[in-house]
């Protein structure tokens, strides 16, 4: 009883402690310093907040698991260490089932647990939008992207991002190089992601989102931009040389700056659409022999 008396009183201002120090702490400490939260501002995405709540919370149950693992380790050692004078082998103990009942049923509940919360997210960050309000077509290749608007009938060709200084290394790249994506803001945006030549990865940092764009294969990506800005994308899947120079620009902006974005794309003759026929692998299943006047081009 004594003993029992002395853990809630120490359990108390232990709880005390740690409510006071959760109330204390930012937007950014809360979420765990993902980008996307930086200054208490709101989610980027409809996705950002569910994303940063799966991730925290499976640290901060992970780390409670690691705690209790390593004082037990510490306990044990410490507690049942060899005394100054003792000899021989201590009792052996075996089959202890309350123990290893514990170590069974805990790790299993913890596995389904992680499981059912991945899978529920997972399925409402991957579900499609039957009537996107904006569908954008995205060929990534080495190294650059093109982005289609299919619902304007407008495309930005991008090309590969330039280094400041030619051969120079760590120097930074020339920002009017990097391809721009503009966005509507709260509007729902379907991606359709596809590959030129090898498997690239759709990635824009403060979405905390991306999506592999695999050659022959499309896959597809949907989300509403909430707030307006510029963030920053990139490939995170390693293609080539170059590959760290595969960026690009996402720029979130109010409805009326998209239109006007838009209406420049066409006022520059940028219309249509940049499909299959750029692709740099003309051998993929499903596609036509080549012909004499293909191989000659």
């Amino acid at each position: 009883m004594r003993s029992r008396r002395r853990f809630r009183w120490a359990a108390i201002p232990l709880a005390t402690a740690v409510i006071l120090a959760l109330a204390g702490c930012t937007q950014a400490q809360l979420h765990g310093f993902l980008p996307g939260f930086q200054d208490g501002q709101d989610p980027v995405t409809n996705h950002t907040e569910r994303i940063s709540n799966l991730w925290v919370g499976s640290w901060v149950v992970l780390l409670v698991v690691g705690v209790v693992t390593w004082f037990l380790i510490l306990f044990a050692a410490l507690v049942y260490r060899r005394r100054r004078g003792q000899t021989g082998l201590p009792v052996q103990l075996r089959y202890n089932m309350p123990i290893e009942v514990f170590y069974t049923i805990v790790p299993l509940i913890l596995v389904l647990g992680f499981f059912a919360f991945t899978a529920r997210d997972q399925a409402e960050i991957t579900a499609r939008d039957p009537n996107p309000d904006l569908t954008v077509e995205v060929y990534g290749k080495q190294w650059g992207w093109d982005f289609n608007y299919l619902d304007d009938d407008v495309y930005f060709a991008g090309t590969q991002t330039q280094p400041e200084a030619l051969g120079t290394p760590n120097t930074g790249v020339v920002e009017e190089t990097v391809p721009v994506l503009v966005l509507p803001v709260d509007q729902s945006i379907e991606f359709r992601l596809h590959s030129r030549d090898v498997a690239h990865s759709f990635w824009v940092v403060d979405f905390l989102q991306k999506m592999d764009v695999i050659p022959g294969k499309t896959n597809f990506m949907t989300l509403t931009p909430t707030r307006e800005g510029t963030f920053a994308g990139k490939c995170a899947e390693l293609c080539g040389d170059y590959h760290a120079q595969m960026l690009f620009t996402v720029k979130v902006v109010s409805q009326a700056e998209y239109a006007s974005y838009v209406e420049s794309l066409r006022a520059q003759g940028f219309t249509g659409r940049l499909g299959d026929e750029y692709n740099r692998n003309q051998n993929e299943p499903g596609r036509d022999a080549p012909t004499e006047e293909s191989e000659t081009r």
